[in-house]
């Protein structure tokens, strides 16, 4: 149970405890005092379900200029040059201060290779590093073990963070500029609404996957600093693009469980049911086509034959390769009973990874002045319309190192924590009709699958318009009648990421990358970010 005090002021608060979170939290402890908020577990996010790994240019023969293009190819040219550049050239000084840090990376098969590299769909060249396929956890676990051996760190979970702390929050100042001093957050070990103020503020709260009914990320995935930081007058860009992972597992009994992208990468093939491969009728790269093509060709052949899946098949590769290469992946089959040594597995497209998100340059600054944003939060134009296998790790490293030399840099021009006011509930009084959250919750990720999923249309995009302004109506006077609880805040902010998406999706007149709308299948020449400003839209 947390023993925080209803007020607590830091130097910098970290809202987020992934990869993005605890490297801005890792590079300013020397000098500042940092508290890093979990909604739960500190190790309970998206980055430990990364089985993937991290692109970086380290094979002979690869260029970073090729890395760029990759990435360029697959985000639909809607990526920001110089935050590609600036990513992919600081891709191999992250990979080295990972391994500093103990990260096990998998040691290359032969003589003076250093690491051992995969390839995925999209890049022209193997410089996937990996520790099997579950490098998301061994980064997370060194992160975190660095993180909470420093004297400087202070890591607390439970902590639901809530609305960001702005001028309207501040006793009896005015200040020249709108800026972020803090957030209050619901503690769910003392059930009470907490103040953690200072001078910076970090969002490193991941995506908004869990809008969506299928989806391959962690409950916690449900766009809390997206639709905070909106809440508090920051743009977002971009929020028609989510990633759909065209393999994840499909199982009566586990729904969020992703095959890696190395399974096709190393030569997996994509099957229907009786056998047949079916890439060849979308793109000339079959299984290597970017993560949009093969998702898109996927749900074609599952609406086209009414199927409830397809197969990936893994079996020519041979057993030891697979138990090698996939043991995690492997290992976890078998205990639902599928041997992918000797038969294909059952696999479906769901929701990844959010590629649009709260505008930021490449120091992560926001448009709050002392507020900040990295990793999945973040749009720094690295993704584009599509994200790069194997990119998101790396960006929540280099955006990450970038923050904390940013807030260190400009540390005298950060404003004091100022006096804030305590979280009033004395109008409110406890629910007694929780199921209206979980009825709504299921609603919204239903309509938004339907509606705003892998394949859209104008009529569509207009019935969930309709039913997001009814449901924002609804939990808008559920949450000014009720004290907040985890799965209300959370609730919250779907709902308006889900506004945000359906915005953003209605105004994109082309299909680019991840938003493909059969009312408009082709794209435009010109390749423009979707910019949504709270402050004019209101």
């Amino acid at each position: 149970m947390s023993r925080t005090p209803e007020s607590q002021v830091y130097d910098v608060v970290v809202i987020g405890s992934g990869a993005a979170g605890l490297t801005v939290a890792l590079n300013l402890a020397a000098d500042y005092r940092v508290a890093v908020l979990a909604k739960g577990d500190p190790g309970a996010g998206s980055t430990a379900w990364a089985q993937g790994g991290i692109a970086a240019v380290l094979e002979p023969g690869d260029t970073v200029e090729s890395h760029i293009q990759d990435t360029m190819v697959a985000g639909g040219g809607l990526n920001d040059r110089a935050a590609v550049e600036f990513v992919v050239e600081n891709a191999s000084a992250a990979i080295d201060r990972l391994a500093d840090l103990g990260v096990p990376f998998n040691v290359g098969e032969v003589a003076d290779e250093r690491f051992h590299l995969t390839r995925e769909g999209g890049h022209s060249h193997r410089r996937i590093v990996h520790v099997d396929d579950a490098t998301g956890w061994a980064v997370q676990a060194a992160l975190q073990k660095a993180a909470e051996a420093h004297p400087n760190i202070v890591i607390l979970s439970g902590q639901v963070a809530l609305d960001l702390i702005t001028e309207r929050h501040v006793e009896g100042q005015r200040f020249a500029t709108r800026g972020c001093h803090g957030v209050y957050a619901f503690d769910t070990g003392a059930k009470k609404v907490r103040r953690h103020v200072a001078r910076a503020v970090v969002l490193a709260t991941g995506g908004a996957s869990r809008v969506y009914q299928y989806s391959t990320n962690p409950d916690g995935s449900t766009g809390d600093g997206i639709a905070m930081a909106w809440r508090a007058g920051c743009r977002v860009s971009n929020m028609e693009f989510n990633q759909f992972h065209p393999t994840c597992l499909y199982h009566p009994r586990v729904k969020n469980f992703l095959i890696t992208e190395a399974a096709r990468g190393e030569g997996g093939h994509l099957k229907l049911p009786d056998g047949t491969r079916f890439m060849g009728r979308y793109d000339e790269r079959l299984e290597l086509a970017p993560r949009d093509v093969v998702a898109r060709a996927i749900d074609a052949e599952m609406k086209r034959l009414g199927l409830s899946h397809v197969l990936l098949d893994l079996t020519h590769l041979g057993a030891e390769f697979i138990v090698h290469h996939f043991p995690m992946i492997h290992a976890r089959l078998l205990e639902l009973g599928i041997d992918a040594t000797i038969q294909p597995i059952p696999v479906v497209p769901a929701a990844h990874y959010t590629c649009g998100g709260v505008l930021v340059d490449l120091a992560g600054r926001t448009d709050l002045a002392g507020l900040y944003a990295v990793g999945e939060v973040s749009q720094s134009g690295l993704h584009g319309a599509n994200r790069l296998a194997s990119n998101s790790i790396l960006e929540c490293l280099v955006f990450g190192q970038a923050a904390a030399d940013d807030i260190r840099a400009r540390w005298a021009e950060l404003l004091p924590p100022p006096p804030v006011r305590a979280w009033d509930e004395s109008r409110v009084t406890d629910s007694d009709e929780e199921v209206v959250v979980a009825h709504n919750w299921a609603e919204l990720r239903r309509f938004m699958w339907d509606y705003v999923g892998i394949v859209r249309t104008d009529k569509r995009l207009e019935r969930a318009a309709h039913r997001v302004k009814l449901l924002r109506k609804e939990i808008a006077d559920y949450y000014g009648n009720f004290r907040v609880t985890p799965d209300l805040i959370e609730l919250r902010n779907l709902v308006q990421v889900a506004d945000l998406i359906v915005r953003s999706a209605r105004a994109r007149k082309e299909s680019r990358g991840l938003h493909f709308t059969s009312d408009y299948p082709a794209t435009a020449k010109v390749a423009k970010d979707t910019v949504l400003d709270p402050v004019t839209s209101r």
